[in-house]
C-alpha cells in the first residue's frame, strides 16, 4: 500500500486492518488517523446523528502515546492507531452510560472503561466516542426520541435499525472502521443488515458484557462491527478472553479466527433455513438469500422447529426481564421514557408467572432440538431482515397482503437466533437501492466457521460493504 498515492493517505476510509498495518510502519501516525477520523465525523455526523459523544481529547492523548510506544521501537498491538467507537450503554470513563435514555443521564459517570473497550485500547485502538443507540436497547428502529434518529448512509431518509443504530451508521457511513454494539433480539443483526456492513453477534458468552448496562440479561450478547470480515475478525480475536466481571463469560480457551478466514470451505456443509425463514419476506431478502446460497452451491433446506412460538417466548422473556430491571424506574419517571419502550416494559410487568415460566421450559426445549440440525450441517443461512431499510416514522409495511408495524417485525427472522445464544455474522448484500443482509447461523462456540463463510463470500464479491454516495 502506497500512502503517498492512496486519496485516503490521512486515514479516511482506511480499512482497520490497512490503519494498522500503516501506524505500525510509521507511514501513518496514530494521531493523524484520529484527526482524520475526528475530521469525518465533524464533516458527515450532522446528516447521519450516529454519535452521541465525542471524546476528542482522549483520542488524541492516546494516540500520542501510541506514536511515542512506536517510535522507542515497542509493538503496541494488532489494531495500532485503529479508531473505534461504542454504543452509548458501554461504559467510558468520565461520562454517564445514558443507554439512549433520558434518565440515565443523571448517573454519575463511569469510573471505568467497559471490558471490550479496555481490551481493544490493549490491542492499539483508540476509543473515539459514543454511538446513538434506542432507549434502553428496547428497539429495532434506530429511532431515538431524546437524541434524535440515527440515519442511514445510504439513504438518510430512512433507518439504521436498531437498537445498535448509531453502530450501524457509523461504520457503514465511514465514520470510523469499527464499532461495537449489542444484541438482544437482533440488535447488531438488523442494523449490519440495513446499513450494509459486516456485524458479530457472538456465542451467547463467548464475549465479556462487564461494564455495559443490560437489557435482558439472559439474552444480551456484545459484539463489533466491520467493513470487512478481516477487519471484525480482528477486533473479535482482541476481545475474547474470560472476565470474572461478566457471569456468564465463557471460561473456554481463547481460539483465535483471524489466521483461519482464508481456508477453503468446501469441506463444509452448509444448509439454507426454510419454512419459517422462506415466508414473511420482501423480494430484496429473497434475492440476498438466493445468491449467497448460488455462491456457496447450497442446495439443503433444514427447517428449524416451532420457530413462531420462539420468536413469541423471546418476546416474553425479553419484556418480562426488561421490566423487573426497570421497575423503579417506570414507578419513578415515566413521563422520562420513550412511550412505546415504556408501554412494552409495563406490560411485560404484567405478564402472570406461569407464563414466563412456560417460555423458559420452551427455550430449553427449542434450544435441544436446532442444535440437534447442527449434527447434519454445519451453517445455516438465514434473511437476516425481512425487508431494505423502512422510511424514518414509517409505522408500517404490508407482507404477504398483512399490514404489520415496522417496530415489530424487523426483527422477525433474528430474535428465534439469539434466543438461544447461536454465533451469527450478518454480511451484507449491495443490492440497488439499498444493501441487506443474510445471516450466516453456526452451532455454539463456532464463531470460526460463520467468519470462514462470510470471509469465503466476501472474497467472491457477493457479502460487499458498499461505500455509499457522499461518504
Amino acid at each position: 500500500m502506497s500512502l503517498q498515492r492512496d486519496p485516503d493517505a490521512r486515514g479516511d476510509w482506511l480499512s482497520a486492518s490497512q490503519t494498522a498495518q500503516a501506524v505500525a510502519n510509521r507511514k501513518l501516525s496514530a494521531l493523524d488517523a484520529v484527526e482524520a477520523t475526528l475530521k469525518r465525523i465533524a464533516a458527515h455526523d450532522g446528516v447521519l446523528n450516529a454519535f452521541t459523544d465525542v471524546v476528542a481529547e482522549r483520542a488524541r492523548q492516546r494516540a500520542r502515546t501510541i506514536d511515542a510506544a512506536l517510535a522507542r521501537g515497542d509493538n503496541v498491538g494488532p489494531l495500532a492507531g485503529v479508531p473505534f467507537a461504542v454504543k452509548n450503554l458501554y461504559d467510558i470513563t468520565g461520562l454517564p452510560t445514558r443507554a439512549g435514555s433520558k434518565i440515565n443521564r443523571d448517573r454519575p459517570p463511569a469510573a471505568r472503561d467497559a471490558t471490550l473497550i479496555t481490551r481493544l485500547e490493549a490491542a492499539g485502538a483508540v476509543l473515539i466516542g459514543a454511538l446513538n443507540m434506542g432507549e434502553y436497547a428496547y428497539d429495532f428502529t434506530g429511532e431515538n426520541i431524546h437524541d434524535g434518529p440515527s440515519r442511514n448512509p445510504h439513504d438518510p431518509t430512512r433507518m439504521t435499525g436498531g437498537s445498535s443504530g448509531g453502530s450501524g451508521s457509523a461504520v457503514g457511513g465511514g465514520l470510523v472502521p469499527l464499532a461495537l454494539g449489542s444484541d438482544t433480539n437482533g440488535s447488531i443483526r438488523v442494523p449490519a443488515s440495513f446499513c450494509g456492513v459486516f456485524g458479530l453477534k457472538p456465542t451467547y458468552g463467548r464475549l465479556s458484557r462487564a461494564g455495559s448496562f443490560p437489557f435482558v440479561a439472559s439474552l444480551d450478547h456484545l459484539g463489533p462491527f466491520a467493513r470487512s470480515v478481516a477487519d471484525m475478525a480482528l477486533a473479535y480475536d482482541s476481545m475474547q478472553g474470560p472476565d470474572a466481571g461478566d457471569a456468564a463469560c465463557s471460561r473456554r480457551d481463547v481460539e483465535p479466527v483471524g489466521s483461519l478466514l482464508a481456508q477453503d470451505i468446501g469441506d463444509l456443509r452448509i444448509a439454507r433455513a426454510g419454512g419459517y425463514f422462506e415466508a414473511n419476506l420482501f423480494d430484496e431478502a429473497r434475492e440476498a438469500v438466493s445468491r449467497v446460497c448460488q455462491a456457496l452451491g447450497v442446495t439443503r433446506t433444514v427447517e428449524l422447529p416451532e420457530v413462531a412460538r420462539a420468536r413469541a417466548a423471546a418476546y416474553v422473556i425479553s419484556t418480562t426481564e426488561g421490566a423487573s430491571l426497570h421497575l423503579d424506574r417506570l414507578r419513578q419517571r415515566p413521563s422520562d421514557f420513550d412511550p412505546a419502550v415504556r408501554d412494552r416494559l409495563l406490560a411485560g410487568a404484567m405478564i402472570p408467572a406461569p407464563l414466563i415460566d412456560r417460555a423458559q421450559k420452551f427455550r430449553r426445549w427449542y434450544r435441544a432440538r436446532v442444535l440437534e440440525l447442527f449434527n447434519d450441517v454445519d451453517i445455516i443461512i438465514a434473511p437476516a431482515t425481512p425487508c431494505i431499510a423502512p422510511e424514518l416514522g414509517q409505522q408500517t409495511f404490508v407482507l404477504d397482503g398483512v399490514e404489520l408495524p415496522v417496530r415489530a417485525h424487523v426483527g422477525i427472522h433474528t430474535q428465534p437466533i439469539s434466543f438461544i445464544g447461536l454465533p451469527v455474522v450478518a454480511a451484507p448484500v449491495a443490492l440497488q437501492p439499498m444493501p441487506i443482509g443474510v445471516q450466516i447461523i453456526a452451532a455454539p462456540w463456532r464463531e470460526d466457521l460463520a467468519l470462514r463463510v462470510a470471509a469465503a463470500l466476501e472474497r467472491a464479491g457477493v457479502a460487499v460493504a458498499p461505500r455509499p454516495k457522499g461518504f
